[in-house]
């Protein structure tokens, strides 16, 4: 399956599926990249103290905290952002996802949701490098597609 058609057959999956399995897809893939040790690698060069102790309080309340005190939380990381558009990988996908989980908390758009998939997917990526032609056919990536599949038909 090539990279476009995975992105079709997401947002299809999006606009199928009934707010309570968007809302537990959200909340598992979240989870998932908060917890994937994204950020190990980020240095004191891409966040000051009050921005790394910010990201440390979302990393740990992403699945309880609402929406308001996420929105507080990366505004902090926001103002302690000392990368100059050359951040951490690992860490940009985390903030990204954060983001968009937030975002969808305060609105419900379920394009946030897709964009959720997608840095999900990113993530893998970031660990296995799969084809564009065939993304796929890694074991990883397939199994990350399988997931994101089953979450938003149960």
């Amino acid at each position: 399956m090539r990279y476009q058609e995975v992105e079709k057959a997401i947002q299809q999956l999006i606009d199928a599926a009934g707010e309570d399995e968007l809302h537990a897809f959200g909340l598992a893939t979240i989870t998932r990249l908060t917890t994937a040790d994204l950020v190990d690698e980020a240095d004191e060069e891409d966040l000051d103290e009050d921005a790394q102790a910010a990201l440390a309080t979302a990393l740990e309340t992403v699945t309880t905290a609402g929406a308001a005190e996420l929105r507080a939380l990366l505004d902090r990381i926001d103002e302690g952002t000392l990368a100059d558009g050359d951040m951490d990988p690992g860490l940009l996908i985390v903030l990204t996802a954060l983001e968009h989980w937030t975002t969808y908390l305060e609105e419900h758009r379920r394009g946030e949701l897709y964009e959720l998939a997608i840095r999900s997917l990113e993530e893998v990526d970031y660990r296995v490098s799969a084809e564009l032609d065939d993304f796929l056919a890694d074991p990883e990536m397939a199994a990350e597609y399988a997931r994101i599949r089953q979450s938003l038909t149960a």
